[in-house]
């Protein structure tokens, strides 16, 4: 019988994918991974992680992460910021975390895979290499998330939610009674949970009052408030902007970390679209590289996301010399430098690159 550590993290998902490995023959242990600090959000999702694990009959299990977590993702974030680009703390969590230390601490226990609660789907290819599928739920799909893992931790893992809606999901949970069927999906930070961003980056980067400049469609510089740090924002915001009163809705155009000035703008300002992004190879990753042994220049017909939140675009990616171009067929909105463009041939996620400017 083989075994699978599944990763309970007292959600509906992860505790359908424990029900459902079970049902298919699979040796079944819950681990719950201990990230963050003690607060009843993180105590609650223990007691729930529990009480699936008593229900299904499984062996359960704390893992204390919270040094590795605060060391890697939590360190990863501040300095992101602190260079005045946005970083993406849950796709690190997934490669350093999920994959990486849960996976190594879970092998010690004599098993033969992992599981998570993910919407994605693993394939196994003719030539034993594994590739990386969108989930069936477009609303759930979560293989932009996964874009950093490799092929061994491919083949290690199991995702067995890639085939179902968010609704089916539910539904299971419902049917069996599930103590946790009806808890909301979390939000926000990987493992923290819904906060305010400002407040909490508050606590690692002093405040730093600076000024907020109105680009207008004529290019006219206008002076209307105060922010409390450059580094706290992100490009495209919109919300928490600390401006009022005014006739349009504006967003964060671009920021100036050195003069500590953010500037703002109506969306239909053309400088808030680009079409091309050049994606250095060192923070290149590839799942499956479709360029290898391919000449500079080759082509190849693709669709990307620049953020999680977003539809996958048409592009093609062209292989260069020192990395990649991306080359959008329409025009992308509030492009970010520090986010993660990943790159889709057809319906398989290939790779990924970090957004320089």
């Amino acid at each position: 019988m083989k075994r699978v550590a599944v990763a309970l993290s007292g959600g509906v998902d992860s505790s359908v994918t424990a029900y459902l490995l079970k049902k298919r023959g699979y040796y079944v242990i819950g681990l719950f991974m201990y990230n963050w600090k003690k607060n009843d959000c993180v105590l609650n999702d223990i007691k729930d992680a529990m009480l699936i694990s008593s229900k299904l009959k499984i062996p359960f299990y704390v893992l204390d992460f919270r040094k590795k977590y605060k060391n890697t993702v939590i360190k990863y974030m501040i300095n992101g910021y602190k260079k005045g680009i946005t970083p993406n703390p849950d796709i690190i969590c997934n490669e350093k975390i999920k994959f990486g230390y849960f996976l190594k601490k879970a092998l010690k226990l004599n098993i033969d895979y992992i599981a998570t609660g993910h919407y994605v789907i693993k394939k196994k290819n003719k030539n034993n290499n594994y590739s990386l599928l969108s989930g069936i739920d477009n609303r759930k799909d979560q293989s932009y998330f996964l874009c950093r893992i490799n092929q061994y931790q491919l083949s290690k893992s199991l995702f067995p939610l890639g085939n179902y809606t968010k609704k089916k999901v539910r539904n299971i949970a419902y049917k069996l009674n599930f103590y946790n069927a009806k808890k909301k999906d979390s939000q926000g930070l990987c493992f923290i949970g819904k906060v305010n961003l400002i407040n909490f980056l508050e606590k690692e980067i002093p405040n730093n009052k600076g000024n907020i400049i109105y680009l207008k469609l004529n290019n006219k510089k206008i002076n209307i408030g105060k922010h409390n740090g450059a580094y706290y924002y992100t490009i495209g915001q919109r919300k928490n902007l600390n401006i009022s009163g005014q006739k349009h809705k504006l967003y964060l155009i671009k920021k100036d970390i050195k003069k500590n000035i953010i500037y703002v703008s109506r969306k239909n300002n053309k400088n808030f679209y680009k079409k091309r992004i050049f994606i250095k190879k060192k923070t290149i990753h590839w799942i499956r590289n479709l360029l290898k042994n391919k000449t500079n220049n080759y082509k190849l017909k693709i669709k990307c996301k620049i953020r999680y939140n977003v539809p996958k675009n048409k592009a093609i990616l062209i292989k260069k010399k020192f990395g990649v171009l991306v080359k959008f067929y329409k025009y992308q909105f509030a492009i970010t430098p520090g986010q993660f463009i990943v790159w889709y041939y057809k319906n398989e996620l290939i790779g990924s690159g970090i957004i320089s400017k």
